[in-house]
């Protein structure tokens, strides 16, 4: 008695309140948030257009969930006081089984196949003619509220991406009618004509119409040394102009890139989602012949409603809510360390990597260099030839000049002005210091000013080349004054992460263009045993096509159109650079902060994930094992039956986004 009134009294509140709410209470429609509004809001656009399917699927169970709870409602009243009300809640029982129904007629009688869902509808006309209506309605409750549970888990992992694709530049500048103006980002379109000065990025893939720059396309090649870029050359996205001033036609918008992106993504994760549900309806399926035989067998030994109680004692077909579930929230969680997984199968695929493949330039190592030595010539001072240097780069935004400004504010130098500043694209710069006129460049730039650079210079450049080192020349007044030795430097984390590897008990290699020396030295100092030295970028995929021919499951981890094949070809890709669209496309996981320190992390997501899956299963198994063993030795009746399928469906839907509960706190 006192349970059908609290039932009564929740029905009554809840169900007041769901008819008071509009349809798309729970709408998958992504609202959003700052920065970059507009922006988001253009791909928002473009994401609900694809989404009528879902937003049909998310009514349905909304009209379910509504009217189960109703039904509950009138099942308890008629329980208590007035049992015509327990006929009426049979409208809102059996209604939203309809889906079940036609499935279970179509596999039945169309496909001549036994399936979960005649289990299912024979279990709900088994409990309505036994009159079991609350415990009928109970169970409906619980089922559309996990969907309802796995829809608002699905709107998150939406946010999360556009939260990632949202950080896109607020404005840029177009030529209209041969007039420079300022537009926001999201209102550029194919066609139109941006400008881009030094220091710039480029906002969009195109080709060059006007004027000269040298480009930084490290983002994409992985390459430090610019290019030089003219009329007719094709340009991308987000690589950065150095020096020079251009104007490039836009071939594709950034929002288009962006929107196509995630909706990519979307039905990549949609694609597998579909398929776990597929996994845990095979299995489902495989389990219902035995059921109903073990149930048809039992009929002398438990009678009547023992036969009932086992038919509802099959519980795995929880597992189509649950394991869907647990992915979607790995995939949230992982959106919020940055890393954006592209597929989910990728989970299922890092659990058998033991080898992680790393290129070294532009992942291990940084792009921005670090001055090794200056050298001098005839006795100058080393902060004199830096001072010179840094003066000449003060306005340039490459790494080498970013190297050479940071080593002059650590030895607290003064930089002067400086005036008629030339820059040789692709060479050098030329300025004006006082009564000085200061060239500062490569070796060819010096050569080709018929600056002499002597031979004690030469020899140390000779050895600094084999290590991996570059070097930038300075002169004086048509005389070389000294030369900046610059070495690569590694990323700050990344030897943490190879120490987190080695706990996994995962094998680690370096790929490398640079020479055997300079490739040796690293692997030595970051603890790696095995590295390739002098690999074409061509070569790249030929070894780790060689590594998998070995037995080897390899995970890639590269940064761009350098290492497009190799992150194809690997079992799984990683990329660190995640503004890059070609990463985007090559690679199935992109560390969206430029770092390696969330690399260990993807791997630790990917066994909890596997981990989160058994436990869901066994405790499924085990419930479902209770009940045919209370049936034969308890007595258990079909309403004892009905709540360990519930309290199953709870458990695995708890397990499924407890990891997400644990990780939100973790991060408050």
């Amino acid at each position: 008695m006192i349970f059908e009134l609290c039932l009564l009294t929740c029905a009554l509140h809840f169900g007041s309140k769901l008819f008071a709410q509009k349809n798309d209470k729970m709408s998958l429609t992504i609202e959003p948030n700052e920065p970059n509004i507009k922006t988001q809001q253009y791909v928002v656009k473009e994401l609900t257009e694809i989404t009528d399917n879902q937003r049909e699927y998310e009514n349905e169970i909304d009209e379910g969930f509504t009217l189960s709870v109703m039904s509950t409602g009138l099942a308890a009243a008629g329980s208590l006081f007035l049992p015509p009300f327990s006929i009426l809640s049979l409208f809102g029982i059996i209604y939203p089984c309809k889906t079940i129904f036609n499935k279970a007629y179509d596999a039945t009688f169309n496909e001549k196949k036994i399936t979960i869902e005649l289990l299912d509808s024979i279990c709900v006309v088994v409990e309505v003619i036994n009159g079991y209506f609350v415990v009928s309605a109970m169970t409906n409750v619980i089922y559309f509220g996990a969907q309802k549970m796995r829809l608002k888990t699905e709107k998150q992992t939406r946010q999360g991406l556009i939260d990632i694709f949202g950080k896109q530049p607020k404005m840029i500048w177009v030529l209209k009618d041969g007039v420079e103006i300022q537009i926001p980002f999201e209102s550029m379109n194919a066609g139109d004509i941006t400008i881009v000065n030094s220091g710039e990025p480029i906002p969009a893939d195109g080709t060059i119409i006007h004027g000269i720059a040298s480009i930084d396309q490290h983002v994409l090649t992985g390459e430090s040394k610019p290019a030089e870029k003219g009329v007719g050359d094709t340009v991308f996205a987000t690589s950065l102009v150095l020096s020079g001033y251009i104007h490039v036609l836009v071939e594709k918008s950034g929002n288009d890139t962006i929107a196509s992106k995630i909706c990519e993504i979307i039905n990549n994760t949609a694609d597998y989602t579909a398929s776990i549900e597929n996994i845990g309806q095979e299995m489902a399926n495989a389990s219902v012949l035995p059921t109903l035989t073990t149930s048809i067998a039992a009929f002398p030994f438990v009678g009547e409603r023992g036969t009932g109680a086992l038919l509802c004692s099959n519980f795995l077909d929880n597992m189509r809510i649950g394991a869907p579930t647990s992915m979607i929230n790995f995939l949230h969680i992982a959106s919020q360390h940055s890393i954006l997984i592209k597929d989910g199968r990728s989970f299922q695929l890092l659990q058998d990597i033991d080898i992680v493949v790393f290129d070294k330039t532009g992942t291990l190592t940084l792009k921005q260099p670090y001055i090794k030595k200056i050298y001098t010539v005839n006795g100058l001072d080393e902060n004199d030839i830096l001072c010179k240097a840094a003066a000449a780069e003060y306005r340039q935004t490459h790494p080498i000049a970013t190297a050479i400004l940071d080593e002059a504010n650590k030895r607290q130098i003064i930089i002067p002005d400086i005036s008629q500043a030339t820059y040789q694209v692709g060479y050098g710069i030329t300025v004006q210091l006082g009564d000085q006129h200061i060239r500062v460049g490569s070796k060819s730039f010096m050569e080709m000013e018929n600056i002499i650079i002597p031979d004690y210079i030469q020899s140390v450049m000779s050895t600094g080349h084999e290590k991996g080192h570059s070097f930038i020349f300075i002169a004086s007044n048509n005389y070389l004054s000294g030369a900046i030795e610059l070495a690569p430097q590694i990323r700050h984390e990344a030897q943490q992460v190879i120490q987190q590897f080695k706990q996994y008990q995962i094998s680690l290699c370096i790929i490398s263009g640079d020479d055997e020396t300079p490739t040796r030295k690293l692997a030595k100092k970051l603890g790696i045993d095995r590295y390739y030295a002098g690999v074409l970028p061509e070569q790249k995929a030929d070894l780790v096509k060689q590594l998998q021919d070995q037995g080897k499951k390899v995970c890639f981890v590269g940064d761009g159109i350098n290492d497009s094949i190799a992150l194809k070809t690997a079992n799984v890709s990683v990329s660190i650079q995640g503004a890059s669209m070609v990463a985007l496309d090559s690679a199935q996981i992109v560390l969206m902060d430029n770092s390696l320190k969330n690399l260990p992390e993807i791997f630790r997501l990917a066994h909890d994930f596997k981990n989160n899956l058994k436990k869901s299963y066994v405790t499924v198994s085990s419930l479902s094992a209770m009940a045919v063993g209370g049936v034969f030795l308890f007595n258990f009746e079909i309403p004892t039956v009905t709540i360990l399928s519930s309290v199953s469906l709870c458990s695995c839907l708890i397990m499924s986004l407890l990891p997400g509960v644990k990780e939100n706190k973790q991060s408050s």
